[in-house]
């Protein structure tokens, strides 16, 4: 998962391959290290803290995001 690009989004990659899997975008700036974790059935979700960042000009807020991933 990358989290800290200047867009806003947060993305997925595949690790093999390089290539983008997901994507969503945050209401704020994502310049935080995502965290990822699986429920009993298998599902797995990703959590990010969008509080943007002055110094690189990302618009700030306060915000804890989580997502459920694509199955």
């Amino acid at each position: 998962f990358l989290g800290a690009a200047v867009d806003d989004y947060l993305r997925a990659y595949d690790l093999t391959s390089g290539k983008q899997l997901w994507q969503a975008r945050l209401p704020a700036g994502g310049q935080s290290t995502p965290m990822t974790y699986t429920v009993a059935d298998g599902r797995q979700f990703v959590v990010i803290v969008a509080g943007g960042h002055g110094s690189v000009g990302t618009k700030p807020g306060d915000y804890v995001m989580a997502y459920a991933l694509p199955k």
